[in-house]
């Protein structure tokens, strides 16, 4: 069937294959890469949003047949002027961070606009309803918006910042080209012969693989190859801290989990990969898995991965003598608290592109957040050498920690290697779900005793986590867990062991806050209970507890610089103690969070700037960019080392240079990446002042090295005890109004020193954007091992119209080993979130809450998603 409409302008005719959709034939028939896909069928992201016939529509639920005789308009379509005035106002507002999601809420800007000259910021947010940003929060796009509205009426908007120095808001590198769909991500990119790939997942959470049989799929048109483990010519197993995870399962093999791969196609077009992916045959026996962890550690409990025993990793951290203190304790408080597993559910779905070139080599497009621990994996999946694949960053659209390990990098090389011709493939959002690592469900068996005024005396805490079916950086979570066991308190007395224990669920790994959300909502619920017990109220008890320098984190490190704790308390004190004048139920969290992973790890910050002929700097680093701004960050530090316009400075992240960092993780990037940028930066202030120009530079390459390596591994038998570089500091109030529901949130945040302020609010914001949906509605329940829904609305994430009014102090208390003071911001701004909501709730109805999602509470119920099942928990006891 033809189909004729009229696109930007245009008139167009289109033949759509059977139960093709408008947004598969804009991409692929058309080339509008505005429209992105993030969770096709569904309708539930709105990333996809076109204006057809003068209305908002989601394209990716749409018959392409849908399109006969409709006028339709894509942000390619309109003018200059207003493409200008849509990019300037997101990046004026900083409104975007990854921008994957972005062009979406650019075109709804658009039409709220144009029929409302003057939109409230509630009308602004309802009409946003069918939009999700994972990275924002929400309050800059809104920004932004009015900033459109504002133009429109004829008022002044302001232009995008262009001051590179530190502590200026400059605009974000690539921020026009994001807002307007301009800047591609992988699922963007072609390549002329492209065949496009699809994966055959296990059904089965453990089952043994007894034959495969890709007869038929390799006998349907269209398909030019199709792998199975048979196929792969060196290692098929990879991981980040394990060689445990297999990048197809062989016949003979068991299948771990529901995201465990068993064949890969690949085929002229993706349609045609994925319906023959479905034609090979795959025979299994069905296994009884093992869901629970603590079934899992009993005796006689299959053993889920052949690399290591079902308790993974153990973590103890023991100082004094916690038994003795807490049976002097004046008060003691003990009780059972439970958190969820949960979805990054980043906007982007996993992809990779993989061609090969003439000298023999492969070209990885990959949008992971440590592209060279990227090619040595899929080096070692390939057996060729590091050297034979040349790794190339495309900023992704989200990750959170989700795109650390192996998704689809090692498949797409594998079958470019063997059809000889470029490879893509892009996951669906289902397959996205099912495969890579989650947030770890941990149980927390605390106990936490004070003295009479309400003093700390000791904590003895019990965690079992569910790292799921392959290793991860699963230990390392239950370690900072355990690490971050005391939160930001001052305790004599601590014993604490976390468990990292395999199961068959989908893996857990890393993901923002990285343990220390969970720790959190435990010893703040327990500074709750004893606050009351004692007679203090909560922010009373945390000014009497929190720590300063010269006082002990929980593993023996004496805090030296940089606590900026107390000025973050201070920050709040009148906002959390109105409200309580006012008879609001409010409550109150404090968070520490590492910058740094420290423990021991050896971590590097690598830059090299490269003089072009142009007489523009590349700056060459080994972090991700993954919406956080770290690319602008480090302009901004070369910027204010050179001295020179931040235009001047391209941003770069492959493999051109070894550079390799390790995974863009535990709020380091911008610690250790500024620091080696001011190092390089440094050499070409020395040559400009003798050259006088750049022109007179040209070809030289400026080289900034910084290690990091003077941390302490746990356990390590030393005088002095050094677990991170650096931390993070938060108190956050979370203020409810009169019926239970979120109305207003007080972040205040030490930061060490806000190299750009737009950018470090924004991912506060994020951040408790983030945490509110942990506290209140998000989970990922898998009965069986399957996720019991792959919907965007059932998994939980808020909308706009969920969010509280939103309020981000930042607090400077400069650390002395950060670039120009600055610390990592990215991950602690979750950290104490839970634990304020679940005071305030309790402040709110009088009942205490001890399991992760709160979603019977009045909150979650005025917001109204997610999937709710009957909540189960210990209470807390007292003595």
């Amino acid at each position: 069937m033809t189909v004729d409409f009229v696109l930007n302008g245009q008139s167009r005719s289109i033949t759509p294959s059977d139960g093709e959709s408008l947004l598969d034939a804009l991409r692929n028939r058309c080339g509008i890469y505005s429209t992105k896909d993030g969770c096709q069928p569904q309708g539930q992201c709105g990333c996809c949003l076109v204006l057809m016939n003068a209305r908002p529509q989601l394209t990716c639920c749409i018959p392409a047949t849908k399109a006969q005789g409709a006028e339709i308009i894509t942000l390619e379509g309109l003018s200059d002027d207003e493409r200008k005035l849509l990019a300037d106002s997101f990046v004026a507002a900083a409104g975007l961070q990854c921008g994957f999601c972005i062009p979406g809420f650019a075109m709804r800007a658009k039409h709220i606009t144009d029929h409302n000259p003057s939109p409230t910021r509630e009308e602004i947010a309802s009409s946003l309803d069918v939009h999700l940003c994972r990275c924002t929060g929400y309050v800059k796009i809104i920004d932004a918006i009015e900033l459109v509205a504002k133009a429109k009426r004829g008022e002044t908007v302001p232009e995008p910042c262009e001051d590179g120095r530190v502590g200026s808001r400059l605009r974000k590198v690539t921020g026009s080209e994001l807002a307007l769909g301009d800047q591609k991500f992988v699922d963007d990119m072609t390549r002329p012969g492209m065949l496009h790939g699809a994966l055959v997942l296990s059904p089965h959470a453990r089952a043994k693989v007894v034959k495969v049989d890709t007869s038929a799929a390799e006998s349907h048109p269209g398909v030019v190859r199709v792998a199975t483990a048979g196929d792969v010519p060196g290692n098929r197993w990879y991981g980040l801290l394990h060689n445990d995870w297999p990048g197809i399962v062989a016949a003979g093999e068991e299948v771990r989990c529901v995201g465990d791969v068993v064949a890969v196609v690949a085929a002229e077009d993706r349609a045609t990969a994925r319906a023959a992916a479905k034609l090979v045959a795959v025979e299994y026996e069905v296994l009884t898995p093992v869901l629970d962890p603590f079934d899992a550690m009993k005796e006689g409990a299959p053993q889920v991965n052949p690399d290591y025993p079902n308790i993974l990793s153990r973590t103890i951290v023991k100082r004094g003598d916690a038994d003795e203190a807490l049976a002097k304790s004046a008060h003691v408080v003990s009780g059972t608290w439970k958190t969820q597993r949960i979805e990054h559910l980043y906007l982007e779905p996993e992809s990779a592109l993989v061609e090969p070139l003439e000298d023999g080599r492969f070209r990885l497009f990959s949008q992971g957040q440590g592209i060279f621990d990227d090619r040595r994996q899929v080096a070692s999946f390939l057996g060729v050498s590091e050297d034979s694949i040349h790794a190339v960053l495309v900023p992704n659209g989200g990750a959170f920690g989700g795109k650390e390990d192996m998704s689809v990098q090692s498949q797409t090389a594998l079958m470019s290697m063997l059809t000889k011709r470029p490879v893509k493939i892009t996951l669906s959002r289902e397959e996205s779900v099912r495969i890579h690592p989650k947030r770890h469900p941990i149980t927390m068996e605390y106990t936490v005793g004070c003295d009479a005024e309400g003093r700390l005396t000791a904590v003895r805490a019990r965690m079992v986590g569910d790292t799921g079916a392959y290793a991860s950086v699963g230990s390392k979570v239950l370690e900072r867990a355990g690490g971050h066991s005391c939160g930001p308190y001052r305790v004599p007395h601590v014993d604490v062991e976390a468990l990292a224990v395999a199961t068959n669920n989908p893996p857990c790994g890393a993901m923002r806050g990285f343990g220390a959300p969970q720790s959190h909502f435990a010893i703040d619920g327990c500074l709750d209970i004893l606050a009351e017990k004692v007679g203090l109220d909560g922010w009373a008890i945390r000014w009497l507890n929190v720590v300063d320098v010269g006082d002990m984190f929980a593993t023996g490190q004496v805090f030296e610089k940089s606590v900026g704790i107390k000025k973050t308390l201070i920050a709040v004190k009148d906002r959390y103690y109105a409200a309580r004048a006012a008879g609001r139920a409010v409550g109150i969290g404090c968070g520490i969070k590492n910058s740094g992973i420290g423990n021991g790890a050896k971590e590097w910050g690598r830059v090299r700037l490269v003089v072009e002929n142009d007489d523009t700097i590349s700056l060459y680093n080994g972090y991700t960019e993954m919406g956080q701004g770290l690319l602008t960050v480090l302009v901004q530090c070369a910027v204010e080392v050179t001295g020179l316009p931040p235009a001047t400075f391209h941003p770069k992240v492959d493999s051109t240079f070894e550079l390799g960092c390790g995974q863009t993780t535990g709020s380091r990037a911008t610690l250790f990446g500024g620091r080696a940028v001011i190092e390089a930066a440094q050499k070409l202030r020395i040559d400009l002042a003798v050259h006088g120009s750049i022109a007179a530079l040209r070809g030289k390459v400026y080289a900034g090295d910084v290690l990091v390596d003077d941390t302490t591994a746990p356990g390590a038998t030393t005088g002095e005890i050094k677990t991170h570089t650096a931390y993070g500091f938060a108190t956050q109030l979370c203020i409810l109004d009169e019926e239970g529901k979120l109305d207003t949130f007080v972040a205040a945040h030490d930061v060490g020193r806000a190299i750009n302020p737009a950018l470090c609010e924004g991912q506060i914001e994020g951040s408790i954007h983030m945490g509110l949906g942990y506290a209140l509605t998000e989970d990922l329940p898998c009965p069986d091992g399957m996720p019991q829904s792959f919907r965007l609305r059932d998994i939980g994430a808020l909308r706009a119209r969920h969010m509280p009014k939103t309020e981000v102090i930042l607090v400077e208390e400069t650390e002395p080993e950060g670039p120009f003071g600055a610390k990592g911001v990215g991950e602690i701004g979750l950290v104490p979130t839970a634990a304020a909501v679940a005071g305030a709730l309790h402040a709110f109805d009088g009942i205490r809450r001890f399991e992760l999602p709160m979603r019977e509470s009045p909150a979650a119920r005025a917001i109204g998603i997610g999937l709710r099942k009957p909540a189960a928990s210990r209470d807390a006891t007292e003595r």
